[in-house]
């Protein structure tokens, strides 16, 4: 047999492994494909935001031009948004409105995911999962009871009210993401801690906190961008401009009848997405393990 023919003979292994790399290869490609479909439709509507931002009222409202192209870019829309209407008020109100929230809902949630997970008692379980389905429940259904509650309270139309309403959404879903994170921490850390005369709140504040951070980051991400993004709940229970978030805000304040200042909600969207935006760019390792290191314990 010539050398040529043992060469371009192979083994079975061999032509299945070959066969294999192909596969893989092709597998990857079309992963890629789809990825940049993915990527292109979903950056369609933020690319034209911003396009649209940066145009002028004149432009916008030239049928004549490209919806996609800008022929004289302009900041005009960003800065009559910071210097002129309540929009750095709504600014300061989402911010003021989200802090709050973020921190009653870790309070909360940390200390009832730790009850929960860690001291069982009768029921627990059970009371777990209540807790979590109370977050199916939607907000639609919820906020006529919510409306009489906060009227009863004498917060209607005020921007704490918001600071009540929204841990609602946010403690149960926090509160199940964390009751997996402490039931996945090994059982020795708190026996070994309860034989060196620790307290519950002891080894809360120095085992499972620390050991658990990822998964509290999880939580805090989760309570920031729903008390930052709702919408609901503002729109049915503020009305003055001075009281709203964002969400409320951009819509009240810029939408007059049927005249839609479009270069400005577009410039105020996306000032108000950069947030969220940076939280996710800088934190999303932290929530991905969050959200999945409770899902398997040991």
């Amino acid at each position: 047999m010539s050398a040529t023919a043992a060469t371009s003979t192979y083994t079975p292994v061999e032509r299945k492994q070959g066969s294999l790399k192909r596969e893989r290869r092709w597998a990857m490609i079309g992963a890629y494909i789809a990825l940049a479909v993915f990527v292109v439709f979903f950056m369609m509507p933020p690319f034209h935001m911003l396009m649209t931002s940066l145009k002028s009222s004149g432009e916008i409202a030239d049928l004549s031009g490209n919806p996609w192209l800008v022929s004289a870019p302009t900041l005009q829309n960003y800065w009559e948004l910071m210097t002129e209407g309540n929009y750095l008020i709504h600014f300061r109100n989402s911010i003021i409105v989200t802090a709050c929230t973020v921190a009653i809902t870790m309070v909360i949630s940390t200390l009832a995911a730790f009850a929960l997970a860690r001291m069982k008692f009768w029921g627990s379980t059970t009371l777990a999962t209540g807790v979590f389905l109370t977050y199916l429940v939607p907000e639609t259904l919820l906020f006529i009871p919510m409306f009489q509650i906060i009227g009863g309270l004498g917060l209607y139309n005020n921007l704490w009210a918001m600071v009540l309403i929204f841990p609602t959404m946010t403690v149960p879903f926090c509160t199940w993401i964390m009751i997996g994170y402490f039931a996945s921490i090994p059982k020795e850390l708190d026996e070994a801690a309860l034989i060196d005369g620790a307290g519950h709140l002891q080894m809360l504040w120095k085992i499972f906190i620390p050991v658990a951070l990822p998964g509290i980051l999880a939580a805090m991400i989760f309570a920031f961008t729903v008390s930052w993004a709702a919408f609901i709940y503002p729109i049915a229970f503020l009305v003055s401009s001075d009281q709203m978030v964002l969400t409320v805000g951009i819509v009240s304040d810029l939408i007059r009848a049927d005249t839609f200042q479009w270069g400005k909600i577009m410039a105020g969207a996306l000032m108000a997405a950069l947030p969220p935006l940076l939280v996710y760019a800088f934190l999303m390792d932290y929530y991905i393990a969050g959200l999945t290191a409770g899902a398997t314990k040991g």
